[in-house]
């Protein structure tokens, strides 16, 4: 006889919640994009802890924290904006349908708001707008972004969740 699991539904009012999450990431995204552009000429820096933290104006034409921004392949725009938003309908799908797990919910949307807005930057200009800029003396991270910091911490509450899960799954 198969085993009968019931699937939580998650309620509509908690459904438009989550999508307020990413619609709030996009937006706030989006802000600080048209800040950084509008105060600060390509490349200029500002330090606000210097020696550790700047505030930076770069364009990022390749993927998270500058991976494959020097790949000369023409179709480098085309493949990134549709794997982005193949990733965004994927992630959507799952966030719509998914059952009433609050942490997992969050997650999705905060990755679905970051992607959502490189995205929007990917298809308006080619690239995104990096301006998060933290080293330590020789030691460098590569510039990002809001988006870039929902989808990192998004992708960390859902490992998180998904780790809890199967443990409670083992015992």
């Amino acid at each position: 006889m198969a085993d009968k699991t019931e699937v939580a539904v998650m309620a509509p009012g908690l459904r438009l919640l989550y999508l307020l999450l990413a619609a709030g990431v996009f937006l706030a995204d989006r802000l600080t994009k048209t800040l950084i552009e509008a105060g600060l000429t390509p490349y200029d820096s500002r330090p606000v802890i210097p020696g550790f933290f700047h505030i930076v104006h770069v364009k990022n034409p390749g993927i998270a924290f500058g991976l494959f921004a020097e790949s000369p392949s023409a179709g480098k725009t085309f493949a990134l904006v549709f794997l982005s938003a193949a990733a965004l309908a994927g992630v959507g799908y799952v966030l719509w349908t998914s059952g009433a797990a609050a942490q997992q919910n969050a997650a999705l949307a905060l990755i679905l708001g970051g992607a959502m807005g490189n995205l929007f930057d990917r298809v308006r200009t080619g690239g995104v707008v990096d301006f998060l800029d933290f080293f330590v003396g020789d030691y460098h991270w590569p510039a990002f972004n809001l988006a870039d910091s929902a989808i990192v911490t998004g992708g960390g509450l859902l490992l998180l969740y998904l780790v809890r899960a199967e443990r409670r799954r083992a015992r």
